[in-house]
């Protein structure tokens, strides 16, 4: 799990990469937590997806957004982490050309992020997106939606209504050709703190699934 930096919009992001199995295998990139709520790459719930892309054989990347841990810059409200994730993920995609497939999976503030990504870049295939800040946050750029992903929520998460995320995968669900996997993990709150295998176990069934339906 090399220590790698990326020449990002305002100076270096600090990242941990792995190289994915076999030949030109797809790539994945995780994004993290709110920077200024103590967000960062090793944030348990990041982790948790990182190696869930890697035991699927996929090139993973997972970074600091400006101003946290050793990357440069400062927080930008949004607009800046954005370009932070989009220099990201064409350091990826510059490391693996041919990767045969490309996924983003964002947390929280990170899942915000990681949906603005995924309307700015045609290749992304797939999304997981685990609590998004519905409640926060504006979701209306979702229309459409590019792409079919899998949604985490924790019934018991005090900080994003479960009903906020609801109303988010209702309205992403009735959009055509798009379908929503909702999985709500009862007795989990914000961060999934005793029941981070059950996510990890989630997001690999998912994964493999819907990269198995679209090679059929």
């Amino acid at each position: 799990m090399p220590d790698i930096i990326i020449n990002g919009p305002e100076g270096r992001l600090e990242a941990r990469y792995q190289t994915g199995r076999g030949d030109n295998p797809p790539i994945a990139l995780m994004l993290h937590p709110h920077p200024e709520h103590g967000g960062n790459m090793n944030n348990k719930v990041v982790y948790t997806l990182y190696h869930a892309f890697l035991k699927l054989g996929f090139t993973t990347l997972r970074f600091n957004f400006r101003g946290v841990g050793r990357s440069q810059g400062r927080f930008a409200r949004g607009e800046g982490e954005l370009s932070d994730a989009a220099a990201a993920l064409d350091w990826l995609q510059a490391t693996s050309p041919n990767a045969r497939g490309c996924w983003i999976a964002g947390f929280s503030f990170g899942a915000w992020i990681g949906m603005q990504l995924l309307m700015r870049r045609p290749e992304i295939e797939g999304f997981i997106s685990i609590a998004p800040p519905a409640n926060i946050y504006d979701f209306s750029f979702l229309a459409p939606c590019p792409a079919s992903g899998l949604v985490l929520h924790g019934a018991d998460d005090r900080l994003v209504p479960p009903e906020s995320v609801e109303i988010l995968v209702e309205k992403l669900s009735k959009q055509r050709g798009i379908t929503i996997d909702h999985r709500v993990f009862e007795g989990a709150d914000h961060f999934f703190s005793s029941q981070l295998d059950k996510v990890g176990d989630a997001v690999s069934s998912y994964v493999k699934a819907a990269r198995a339906a679209a090679a059929a």
